[in-house]
């Protein structure tokens, strides 16, 4: 009986792509493996699983599809071939096929796929950095010490105890990986005995325990850019934990905390301050000297000034990292009632409150207000 076109099996177009072969297949194969179909129709699908198979074998091989599309079944005759016929061994065929399609599913992530030992980056490490709201606002260029690692000069970074050396891994045979049979899926891991190495060290170097590098401190410059806020990072590429196999090194981010300010609190790029006036120097309004982060400034209170009142000084506050104009500083006024008295100064008080009591409702508006309106609540 003449074999079907390969192409006409899996479904798919002369000039399909190799992930459009890859899905037909694997649509096909779930369908009618001999695993998933037993009993009546079991020696059909097993017949349609064999047929799939042989068609994704020559087409996902970029020589043997040539021949095939330029001679047809002849160009890829497995009697001319330098190996077995296409159609193999059905179940171990499928699970090597398999593992091409699923390979980005279940490889570890990081790791090399085939031979030889695992490649991955190292972790990132964090480190917290408390500076003044002054630095933040400005900038600071400074240094922190952070934990690194150097080679091991004993045993020349390799982890073994000098005069001996490491040898492959019996479990993965020095691959780093194992596969693993489930069902009709062969899932490839990293080698559980050496942790993706493909070696182990029978007798390992004293002095880094068999690591290959000891850890150390270091020093690092770090610039902290003008206007940085409470909770940003700033990335060090490449000064994280260093990475496995030859690997890339992870990064640090150093997370920023700024320290409680005893005048000012931030708010975005914006500054608030409280300022606590006398009475009198509320009542009788003038000028008062107020701070900003770049020296002192000055504010005119108007007569009669009242508890609460807030006076905005534009481009005193601080200039954000993304921030194109600083932010504004925005003073509000704390009235200070007199405390501890003389008894001068409770007869002058006295006098005066008299005085303010003969003036009726024009020195004191407000309470005039709220006294007529607790009146109404209780009519």
């Amino acid at each position: 009986m003449a074999k079907r076109d390969y192409y006409e099996i899996l479904g798919v177009a002369k000039n399909a792509g190799e992930d459009d072969i890859k899905k037909a297949y694997r649509k096909l194969a779930m369908k009618h493996h001999p695993d998933r179909n037993q009993g009546a129709g079991a020696k059909k699908s097993e017949e349609h699983f064999k047929e799939g198979k042989e068609a994704y074998e020559m087409l996902s091989d970029a020589h043997k599809r040539a021949a095939y599309d330029q001679y047809g079944h002849a160009g890829v005759d497995p009697n001319m071939a330098g190996r077995g016929g296409p159609g193999g061994e059905a179940y171990g065929g499928f699970a090597e096929a398999f593992g091409d399609i699923f390979g980005d599913i279940f490889s570890q992530g990081g790791a090399r796929r085939g031979g030889g030992s695992q490649v991955y980056r190292g972790g990132d490490l964090s480190y917290a950095m408390e500076i003044s709201l002054e630095e933040a606002a400005r900038g600071k260029d400074t240094q922190i010490r952070i934990p690194s690692w150097d080679e091991c000069a004993p045993c020349g970074s390799s982890g073994a105890k000098p005069g001996t050396s490491s040898k492959a891994c019996p479990s993965c045979n020095g691959a780093g990986q194992v596969h693993l049979r489930q069902g009709f899926f062969s899932i490839q891991q990293t080698c559980p005995h050496c942790h993706g190495s493909g070696k182990i060290i029978p007798e390992p170097c004293v002095t880094c325990s068999g690591a290959g590098r000891i850890k150390t401190n270091k020093t690092l410059e770090v610039r902290i850019p003008p206007g940085i806020n409470e909770g940003m990072r700033i990335r060090s590429a490449g000064n994280g934990e260093p990475g496995t196999n030859g690997g890339p090194a992870g990064d640090l981010y150093i997370e920023i905390r700024v320290r409680a300010h005893d005048i000012f609190e931030r708010d975005g790029d914006d500054l608030h301050c409280t300022i606590p006036v006398g009475v009198a120097s509320a009542s009788l309004g003038g000028s008062i000297e107020v701070p900003t982060l770049g020296g002192k400034a000055e504010i005119e209170l108007p007569e009669g000034t009242q508890h609460g009142k807030t006076f905005r000084l534009r481009g005193k506050g601080i200039k954000g990292v993304r921030s194109s104009y600083p932010g504004d500083l925005y003073c509000h006024v704390a009235v200070e009632t007199p405390i501890k008295l003389t008894e001068h100064q409770r007869k002058l008080l006295k006098e005066l409150d008299e005085s303010f009591k003969k003036g009726g409702d024009r020195h004191s508006p407000n309470a005039k207000s709220w006294t007529d309106r607790v009146k109404d609540l209780f009519k």
